[in-house]
């Protein structure tokens, strides 16, 4: 090789470090990062906008995700207040909140993560252990469902406050919520718990049906009673209004009495054949029966 053609090498390789260098005197952030310049391991500024950065070829630079992050690992098993085994699935939401202390105490994102299932889920376990399984889970049919929201948020929000100050302090993480998804029992036992709470239910069900009876057997001898004392009432008004139109009946048969007499019991003895002398009745009596008195009274005038 001639020595012109070594010194064209020459300048191609330093041309090629030089161009190097070049490149590695910028990078780039985007808008959901975070970037962490370092020289030798030493911090030497952070960068939270985007675009693009100038720095030494000998900086390092380390970028993190600002956006909210899901932290979603396998169910795990915790014993609650009352000595049950319980399977939680859980999920943490986070957000980088200190970049350098991030950087500084984990690293990255598995190492926040490792992190955060370290303080999560002692907390969790720390919480559960004052909830009995009762206030946590119920039974439909054949399957296992969450309780009543309200200790579940109230659990998990316990777990969030005690944790936060904490991540923060330590790591630069900042929990922005935990949730529980899901609970189940270990598959061991589930059959066994199940069959007993089903047994409970249903010693509480039927408490209650006994109640319903008593209180349905209850209401209806009160009904009963009050029907008796309308109906007491009603006939007791009824024989009133009865007897008061007998007693006005009777008046009226008084006056018209005492007016005319023979015209009244004439009137009387009419009313009397009307309803003795219908079309299918057959009646023997004597010539001087008093009942036929009126019918023979003309005849013997004449006489």
């Amino acid at each position: 090789m001639t020595e012109r053609a070594k010194r064209r090498w020459v300048s191609v390789l330093v041309g090629a470090f030089v161009f190097v260098l070049f490149i590695r005197c910028f990078f780039v952030v985007n808008e959901t990062e975070w970037a962490v310049v370092a020289r030798f391991g030493r911090l030497v500024r952070t960068v939270g906008s985007a675009g693009l950065h100038l720095r030494l070829p000998i900086d390092s630079v380390h970028k993190f995700d600002k956006r909210l992050q899901i932290y979603d690992p396998p169910a795990t098993e915790f014993l609650t207040g009352d000595k049950k085994n319980l399977l939680i699935d859980a999920f943490v939401i986070w957000r980088i909140d200190d970049p350098v202390r991030f950087w500084q105490s984990v690293g990255d994102t598995a190492g926040g993560e490792m992190r955060l299932h370290d303080l999560v889920w002692s907390q969790l376990a720390a919480a559960l252990s004052s909830y009995e399984l009762s206030r946590l889970v119920a039974v439909r049919g054949s399957e296992l469902v969450n309780g009543e929201a309200t200790q579940l948020t109230e659990l998990t929000e316990n777990v969030r406050s005690q944790c936060r100050p904490i991540a923060r302090r330590l790591y630069g993480i900042d929990i922005v919520d935990v949730r529980i998804k899901r609970l189940n029992f270990p598959e061991q036992n589930k059959e066994a718990v199940f069959a007993r709470m089903r047994a409970e239910r249903e010693r509480i069900a039927k408490r209650y049906l006994a109640e319903g009876e008593e209180i349905a057997t209850r209401i209806k001898a009160e009904a009963d009673r009050e029907r008796e004392r309308i109906l007491a009432e009603a006939y007791r008004e009824a024989e009133r209004i009865k007897g008061e139109g007998d007693a006005i009946a009777a008046r009226i048969y008084g006056q018209a009495f005492s007016r005319d007499p023979e015209f009244y019991k004439m009137l009387r003895t009419l009313d009397a054949y009307k309803k003795a002398l219908d079309n299918k009745t057959t009646i023997v009596l004597s010539a001087d029966s008093e009942f036929l008195r009126l019918l023979t009274q003309g005849r013997e005038q004449k006489r």
